[in-house]
């Protein structure tokens, strides 16, 4: 109910919209049961709380509620179409009878035509129809021109001309810890702190920052502890896949062992180092880079804790990674 009483405030002091995200467990939870919305989006599906959904169906079906459920029928469902559950979301979206409006390379109200990788900002063509934008999205990462469409569809969908929304993307400013570039070294080599913590959000971050990445892709990661042991290995295989240095270290361990983690991580992360210590381990990743390397600190973006049994002890990866570049 605390969610309908900050609307009913927000009404009140005459906000018109509001966007939230809807996740799989406020879906799951019935808590967004109740809210009156002009329209839904779905941006793609990943391993992620396997520790709250028994399989990967459950995590779909769960988010499909968005649709089957909460979002009146004849209403605008903004999809994304490049995603490997897209056709599903689809084929929910459109069973329970609303306006799907696609977007993306495969996307029909919106279609990505064209993507441009810099260092800190990408350039994408897309089409409205006839109409052809040429936009400049402040921000690294095929993931966030992902989002971008995503919000803009929306943003379409509900009263907002094509032309407004697109230069209300030029002006985007990133969310902490999401693909963040916290620093560089003297020779340039580019610092990154990231949330990924899921395989798909590391293979993510892990191929946006290749396309401007003239040395190597270093990374440093963990898993966390009494979450889902099954990503695990997963995770370790793509990053010894698509990073040229891996580090292994300490995430939120929680309850558990943690070189047992990390071992768990290690049996398929080919060629890569193991540092428990995080810190430690950021240190010597910032201390390796040469002049056109990209370092990428994923699983903790924005968290300012390490939990490590029934204690959070303070630690910030943006810190961390500042006072590793300062000692330089």
């Amino acid at each position: 109910m605390s969610l309908h009483k900050l609307l009913a405030e927000l009404a009140d002091e005459g906000v018109t919209h509001a966007a939230m995200e809807a996740s799989s467990h406020g879906l799951d939870q019935q808590r967004l049961d109740g809210v009156n919305l002009a329209a839904a989006a779905f941006t793609n599906l990943g391993r992620d709380h396997m520790d709250y959904h028994p399989t990967v169906e459950h995590y779909m079906a769960s988010k499909m509620r968005l649709f089957a459920a909460l979002l009146p029928k004849g209403s605008p469902a903004v999809i994304f179409a490049d995603d490997q559950w897209s056709a599903d979301a689809i084929a929910a979206a459109r069973k329970a009878g609303h306006d799907v409006r696609t977007v993306g390379r495969n996307g029909d109200f919106i279609a990505l035509k064209r993507v441009e990788h810099f260092r800190h900002k990408q350039s994408a063509e897309v089409h409205v129809g006839d109409d052809i934008y040429e936009i400049h999205v402040p921000l690294a990462g095929d993931f966030q021109v992902a989002n971008a469409l995503v919000a803009a569809g929306l943003a379409m969908s509900t009263g907002i001309s094509a032309k407004a929304a697109f230069s209300a993307l030029e002006r985007l400013q990133g969310a902490s810890g999401r693909l963040e570039l916290v620093g560089q070294t003297k020779d340039g080599a580019l610092a990154y702190v990231d949330y990924a913590h899921k395989p798909d959000a590391l293979s993510n971050v892990l191929e946006s920052v290749r396309p401007f990445t003239t040395g190597r892709v270093v990374v440093v990661f963990g898993c966390g502890g009494d979450r889902d042991k099954g990503k695990r290995p997963i995770m370790g295989e793509i990053a010894s896949r698509l990073a040229d240095v891996v580090i292994v270290t300490d995430d939120n361990p929680r309850s558990e062992v943690p070189e047992v983690i990390r071992a768990e991580i290690m049996a398929a992360a080919k060629g890569a180092t193991e540092i428990g210590d995080r810190a430690e381990a950021i240190r010597v990743a910032v201390g390796m880079l040469k002049t056109g390397d990209t370092l990428i600190v994923a699983g903790k973006g924005h968290e300012e804790g390490q939990t490590v049994g029934s204690v959070t002890l303070p630690f910030s990866d943006h810190a961390e990674v500042r006072k590793a570049l300062g000692g330089l």
